[in-house]
């Protein structure tokens, strides 16, 4: 059994000051810390195995490329909310604000190692193969139900139904690539994951 699983409840978030840093040093800072997700019925932990970084005017692949609109403000406002928003009409997309305020920044949580909780995660859904359960951006939103009405959470807090927690410390070599799924910025090494781990996204 992992030893991360055993700390359970002392899970502490990590601060704001983690997030108040550069978009491209908070999603390498991410890698083999943890999303912790409650409700009701169960806590969900999970290691966070694959990130990209979007920046803001000077990044065309960003929403937050052409300034502030109604969905991307929420980009240059505090680091460390959630901006979690649906792609494509289909799948909602957790990521991370980062950075000074006025500053656009985020970085998107591309893929996640469960931990604990992984039951409760098929439950929500349901796979044959468990690295297909959160290898995946719009697959790891589902896996823990995280859904528009997190758009704007605290994960700084303790009292949040999501956060992201220290992990412990562990060897693995941090790996770049080029971001997925986009056409603009394309050419730019902003995608972060930890080589090996067989839950990084295909």
């Amino acid at each position: 059994m992992s030893q991360e699983i055993l700390i359970g409840k002392t899970y502490k978030p990590l601060p704001v000051d983690f997030y108040n840093r550069s978009t491209d040093a908070v999603a390498t800072g991410l890698l083999g810390n943890l999303i912790v997700r409650r409700t009701a019925e169960s806590i969900m932990v999970a290691r966070i195995v694959e990130t990209e970084a979007y920046f803001g005017e000077d990044d065309p692949a960003s929403h937050a490329y052409r300034g502030a609109t109604p969905r991307s403000a929420i980009m240059f406002g505090r680091a460390g909310i959630a901006y979690v928003y649906l792609n494509y009409g289909v799948h909602n997309l957790l990521n991370v604000v980062t950075g000074p305020e006025g500053q656009a920044g985020a970085v998107l949580i591309r893929a996640l190692e469960p931990i604990a909780g992984t039951e409760t995660m098929l439950k929500n859904r349901p796979v044959k193969k468990i690295t297909n359960l959160t290898s995946g951006p719009g697959k790891l939103t589902k896996a823990l139900r995280i859904g528009l009405e997190h758009n704007g959470l605290d994960l700084t807090k303790d009292e949040s139904e999501i956060f992201i927690a220290a992990g412990l410390p562990r060897n693995m070599s941090i790996q770049t690539s080029p971001r997925i799924g986009i056409s603009a910025g394309s050419d730019l090494l902003l995608r972060f994951y930890i080589e090996g781990n067989p839950f990084v996204s295909r």
